[in-house]
């Protein structure tokens, strides 16, 4: 009994092909193989986000700037986001209602806020990385 799980853990498992025929696996680690290209296969870059607080202070900069420009009836997006929180923590323990104006600026502002830091690291990195240089 003993030999025989010896054996077994030495033998390499097969695989039954549709044929009846039998194929061998072998064991290839992710760096070693090669792609059609010639290329090495990389394991993931485990840095992807690569950050860097340059782009998160121009990019805070870059949306508080027009933002809070005053052109919604006199008022600009950042004051009317800041001005409706006040109100909602009135009456704390229970939240904003769904038809509240604050949910409109809230987002608005967020989603704003957001894409101009994605922008921001995609053109900072781009151009780090040479990427625009190629374009002009």
């Amino acid at each position: 009994m003993a030999a025989t799980m010896a054996t077994m853990a030495v033998t390499t498992p097969v695989v039954a092909g549709l044929g009846g025929s039998s194929l061998r696996r072998r064991a290839v680690s992710p760096s070693k193989v090669q792609l059609t290209s010639g290329l090495k296969f990389s394991p993931f870059n485990r840095d992807w986000l690569r950050r860097d607080l340059s782009v998160v202070g121009f990019g805070l900069i870059g949306w508080l700037a027009p933002s809070s420009i005053p052109v919604i009836n006199g008022n600009s997006l950042t004051g009317l986001f800041l001005a409706s929180i006040g109100p909602e923590l009135a009456h704390f323990p229970t939240g904003p209602s769904v038809t509240s104006p604050f949910w409109l600026w809230l987002i608005t502002w967020h989603v704003g806020l957001f894409i101009v830091l994605t922008l921001g690291q995609i053109g900072f990195k781009g151009r780090k990385d040479g990427y625009w240089s190629v374009l002009l």
